[in-house]
């Protein structure tokens, strides 16, 4: 269809959210020669994740060099382990460097986006402090993190708390723990590194664990100045650091997890190591039982830690696995009746991640009238390359279904930002107001990555008692990527751009 003279949008490109996917993707753009971007956020700053999460403790739980970009090292990392105040000021500097802020509109909530067919456009339905707007855009990244919408537990009676509840992703500063009995619902990463700050603090601390987690020794320590002004002076040297770091983790993530069927034995080593660091700091069997995971390493996301376990050794703090029955309004009831009094919960339970309604962030409306989220979780979790599907065009959703593998989140993101600039130069080439993924790449690319699945550790029985967010409803796996971070970079350089449909101007 021809488009109308008055077609032109607001903008070229709209950028939905300004963590780092979102700024990559920003940077990108400028690199490419495309200037009229706008990134959009709700917050009223840069740096997503980095941003909502400040609870006690929070930090990296990757070694810190390979958390990223690579065209920008920071050698100014203080620890190992970057606390997450340095991560959200290496996102500020970042929007500095790369002349982002122009392109910002904080504040500003994405509450829809739906397709314009006449058009070929995307109308963004927006609301602001004055209110709710429309922006229109010939193309549309969503770029909101999977970590980005907290999960409350389905728990009865979590209404009825006349207490303080505390979601670890929207930490209240005002809030003092010191002297309070303090119940955490929650042993995933984020649980992990606040529990011991609280233990420090609370009169009492209950610890609720459903499941619990693998949990590596941390290598921590603080960066020597040397060392830091060594990286500045000469950025081959972190670079150096980074590829070895990466190499590791990569082989971890690729041959251990994805390819666990011809090379089970790496996760077995891997659960050795995990199993003799328990051993060594917590003496009592029963305890350090409750704490070892039944479920194959790699079904869930682990992370490191040399504090959790020694936290469970201190007289005011319980570990309890006993089932939750229901909160009251002074406590929460265990399964076996036994009530205990808390003053304040703090929720450690995640995001929404692969639920109905929580990816994309906001409703998507493409072509005739299909809402993405609806459609995914009627069909299954399906797409292109992770980032395109056949009934939304000059749309890319990153971090989406089928994204994450390798070393580095971001290398994820630089691979996606790299497929989508692809696709926007071959569009400004072809004089194309429209661009969408062909059915049959789109299927063909499905199908690999559900193939490939079967053969990684999440489809292994133990992982059928990990209770992890990796799978949705349909007791598929599709946070995953199997494919090797190598191979994700590659493919996002080379894919054919045949594999898209283009509708050039004035043609039908």
């Amino acid at each position: 269809m021809a488009e109308p003279p008055a077609g032109r949008p607001d903008h070229e490109v709209v950028v939905v959210g300004a963590g780092f996917s979102g700024l990559c993707m920003g940077v990108r753009l400028r690199q490419a020669g495309i200037g009229d971007f706008a990134i959009l956020d709700a917050a009223s700053g840069v740096g997503g994740v980095w941003r909502h999460n400040t609870y006690p403790g929070v930090a990296v739980d990757v070694p810190s060099v390979t958390y990223s970009y690579s065209f920008e090292p920071n050698p100014s990392w203080s620890r190992a382990f970057a606390p997450g105040e340095e991560v959200r000021r290496y996102a500020e500097h970042c929007a500095d460097r790369y002349r982002l802020r122009p392109h910002l509109r904080l504040n500003t909530r994405v509450e829809r986006a739906e397709f314009d067919e006449e058009r070929n456009l995307w109308r963004v339905a927006v609301r602001t402090a004055d209110g709710p707007a429309e922006l229109t855009a010939r193309f549309l990244v969503s770029a909101v993190g999977p970590l980005d919408q907290p999960k409350n537990p389905d728990i009865a009676g979590l209404d009825s708390f006349t207490g303080t509840i505390i979601h670890t992703a929207r930490w209240d500063h005002g809030h003092d723990l010191r002297g309070e009995r303090v119940a955490v619902i929650g042993t995933g990463a984020s649980g992990l590194q606040v529990i011991p700050e609280i233990a420090a603090v609370a009169r009492r601390l209950d610890v609720y664990q459903r499941t619990p987690i693998w949990v590596f020794p941390k290598i921590d320590f603080a960066i020597p100045r040397p060392v830091r002004s060594l990286f500045r002076v000469a950025p081959p040297a972190q670079r150096l650091v980074r590829a070895v770091t990466a190499l590791v983790t990569e082989a971890i993530m690729v041959l251990g997890i994805i390819h666990y069927r011809r090379l089970p034995f790496l996760v077995r080593a891997v659960e050795a190591i995990c199993r003799a660091h328990l051993r060594r700091q917590v003496p009592d069997p029963d305890l350090r039982r409750r704490l070892t995971p039944r479920y194959g390493f790699g079904c869930k996301r682990p992370s490191f830690s040399n504090r959790y376990f020694p936290t469970f050794l201190r007289d005011n703090v319980e570990l309890v696995t006993t089932p939750i029955a229901r909160v009251t309004p002074t406590g929460i009831v265990t399964a076996d009746g036994r009530e205990r009094a808390i003053d304040t919960l703090v929720l450690a339970t995640g995001f929404r991640i692969l639920e109905p309604g929580a990816m994309p962030a906001f409703p998507v409306v493409g072509l005739d009238g299909v809402e993405l989220g609806a459609f995914w979780d009627e069909h299954r979790y399906q797409n292109y390359e992770g980032l395109s599907v056949p009934q939304a065009p000059n749309f890319w959703l990153m971090n989406g279904p089928y994204t994450v593998t390798g070393a580095s989140w971001f290398a994820i993101i630089e691979a996606g930002c790299a497929h989508i600039v692809r696709c926007l130069a071959e569009a400004r080439r072809r004089n194309a107001v429209r661009m969408a993924v062909r059915q049959e790449p789109h299927d063909a690319y499905t199908a690999e990555v559900r193939r490939l699945m079967c053969g990684t550790i999440l489809f292994q029985p133990s992982c059928a008692r990990s209770n992890s967010y990796y799978f949705d409803r349909h007791g598929d796996a599709p946070y995953v990527r199997p494919h090797s971070g190598a191979r994700a970079w590659w493919r996002a350089r080379t894919f054919d751009l045949d594999d898209y449909a283009y509708t050039t101007r004035g043609n039908p």
